[in-house]
């Protein structure tokens, strides 16, 4: 399991197909549903086309972050395109690559003959590379540093490399989040001035929302330490006493 404390996680979901509308993603929702039965989020998601110069300024954007953990998805196949296992190299071992003997053995043993002289290529990774099991036809993925994961575009075996990256990483969020919610039935713009007093270690999401004619505003406070959270959510509730607003607990 990693060591790494409340890990960010990002995705990056590689092709020009699910932008020009070719093809719908099935990456993102997959990853998300993962994360969150473990007690994880994601912190960002990027959509981008297999543009070798962007892919490699969105890893070296994400690995800025400590405590990034990343899945990527496309761009590691034979083909011209598949610029993913060269990009990593460039932003997470400088350049540096070698031949995996075992993703060597896997794709000559899956295709034979056929493993020459395009698809031997998928087994070039960057220094480092550890893999990750491919279900459905061998050639495996692969992962840098425990934290930084290089999957397939076809969620077929994509998924079963998530699952298998995160039951051996990051299995479970042991950090507990402390979280409260109201709904006030109020404008955003009256919690306003609360809001820019919130301190930075805590977060806050604020939903405005409209029935009919009336406004109300969904408030969420979540931190790592209770008495933080329950003190600002409480500073909320005595100003909506304090100014007659109702309000309830909870997302109603």
């Amino acid at each position: 399991m990693s060591s790494l404390t409340n890990p960010n996680f990002y995705s990056v979901i590689i092709g020009t197909e699910l932008l020009n509308g070719r093809r719908k993603d099935a990456h993102f929702t997959f990853l998300n549903q993962e994360l969150l039965k473990r007690g994880f989020i994601q912190k960002a998601n990027f959509v981008i086309k297999d543009d070798p110069q962007f892919m490699l300024d969105i890893f070296n954007l994400i690995q800025q972050d400590e405590k990034a953990v990343m899945f990527c998805f496309g761009g590691i196949g034979a083909t011209p395109d598949d610029y993913t296992r060269e990009v990593a190299a460039k932003a997470f071992t400088n350049s540096e690559m070698f031949y995996h003997e075992t993703a060597k053995e896997l794709i000559i043993n899956q295709f034979g003959d056929e493993a020459y002289p395009y698809r031997i290529e998928m087994s070039h990774l960057p220094v480092g590379a550890k893999l990750l099991d491919n279900v459905v036809n061998n050639v495996p993925g692969f992962y840098l540093e425990d934290r930084f994961f290089f999957t397939p575009g076809f969620p077929s075996m994509s998924q079963a490399m998530v699952l298998q990256a995160l039951d051996r990483h990051y299995l479970k969020n042991d950090t507990k989040v402390f979280r409260k919610t109201l709904t006030a039935y109020t404008g955003e713009n009256t919690l306003i001035p609360l809001m820019k007093k919130v301190p930075s270690n805590v977060e806050l999401s604020s939903l405005p929302r409209i029935k009919g004619e009336k406004r109300e505003v969904v408030l969420s406070i979540a931190a790592f330490e209770e008495n933080v959270c329950s003190e600002v959510f409480d500073t909320f509730v005595l100003f909506l006493e304090n100014e007659k607003i109702e309000y309830v607990l909870g997302d109603v």
